[in-house]
């Protein structure tokens, strides 16, 4: 592994991009292969059942996390290790309800898993999006979009033709949403916390934002490395039970003075304020490459936000900070497809 040594922190030597391996399954490799064998009809049917019809269907909020848990259980993610910052055990009801998400407030999560977006869809019933390093925009996508972003490979920029907003604006148009934000922009092993895009920034000060660390056991379901849809599912599905560890730390409020946007951005943000109904009115990968040394430009009172929530999350998960970047993980992609091939 000595060839890949440029890809772990030079602080730390975390490695966050290399993929868990599984433990030899040794004498119960027949009982993995029994457990797949039962639990991938099911799983295909729910999954498939829900993301092509019922989710499409005028049903209530109770039903759409009803299928979601279907879906979380047929794998075995029954068991759910929740801690709060502030909370005791078993006091959650008592008076802390304000210390955990609500409508119209942003949850900051970590990302390693398609499990992630599952757990907080069915938990929140959020509005889901993706971040990138080099704007303070947003791309709204679904809950199948955000599942299928943490197979994929790292995408520095938007897709030609994204439609971008400001985390700001989408708020203001979601006042009874939940809105997700995966501010590493890329999927990591769950043991180190990139640095962020700047899309947290552009919030009111008076919006909540919740940083969330979610954590499994067993650890091989997360995916650093994209495409790796059949081991994913394998190591799934062959497993008796998984566990997740949800910590959800303390409100952080984006508290330094607020910056405005410039009048190129101000454009492209009010031309999307009525995203959705005129899909005319875009944003383009080459004007966002335009603006980009601007959004780039980080003022320290952001970067202070930006450090709170990041040391939050690396605190929750138990882990580090690292400098390594989205552009890092991507030179880690082509060089472990080589070594693949």
């Amino acid at each position: 592994m000595e060839k890949y040594s440029q890809f772990r922190d030079r602080g730390s030597g975390i490695a966050p991009f290399f993929p868990i391996t599984s433990p030899p399954a040794g004498a119960y490799l027949p009982v993995y292969i029994f457990l797949f064998i039962l639990k991938l009809p099911f799983f295909i049917t729910v999954a498939t059942t829900y993301f092509l019809f019922l989710q499409w269907l005028p049903l209530g909020p109770l039903a759409k996390k009803a299928m979601l848990w279907m879906i979380l259980g047929v794998p075995g993610i029954w068991w759910i290790d929740l801690q709060i910052d502030g909370v005791k055990k078993g006091s959650l009801g008592r008076g802390n309800a304000d210390r955990v998400p609500e409508p119209s407030n942003v949850i900051a999560s970590s990302f390693t898993s398609p499990i992630d977006s599952l757990y907080l869809a069915a938990i929140f019933d959020p509005i889901f999006t993706v971040s990138y390093p080099h704007t303070r925009q947003v791309q709204y996508i679904s809950l199948l979009g955000s599942i299928l972003r943490a197979l994929s490979g790292p995408q520095e920029y938007p897709p030609p033709g994204a439609r971008l907003v400001d985390l700001r604006t989408l708020v203001a148009e979601h006042p009874k949403r939940v809105i997700v934000v995966f501010p590493e922009c890329t999927t990591t092993n769950g043991k180190g916390i990139l640095p962020f895009s700047p899309s947290l920034v552009t919030l009111l000060p008076t919006t909540k934002i919740f940083p969330v660390n979610l954590r499994y056991t067993p650890s091989d379901i997360t995916t650093p490395l994209p495409g790796t849809y059949l081991s994913f599912i394998w190591n799934l599905l062959s497993q008796p039970t998984h566990c997740i560890r949800v910590r959800i730390a303390e409100v952080v409020y984006n508290t330094g003075k607020f910056a405005d946007l410039d009048k190129k951005e101000r454009y492209l943000t009010n031309s999307l304020d009525t995203l959705g109904e005129d899909p005319a009115m875009m944003s383009s990968t080459e004007t966002l490459t335009n603006v980009t040394s601007q959004n780039d430009e980080i003022k320290p009172h952001e970067r202070r936000v930006l450090d709170k929530v990041g040391e939050a999350l690396a605190r929750l998960g138990r882990v580090k900070r690292v400098g390594l970047t989205l552009k890092d993980k991507a030179a880690f992609v082509e060089a472990w497809s080589k070594r693949r091939r």
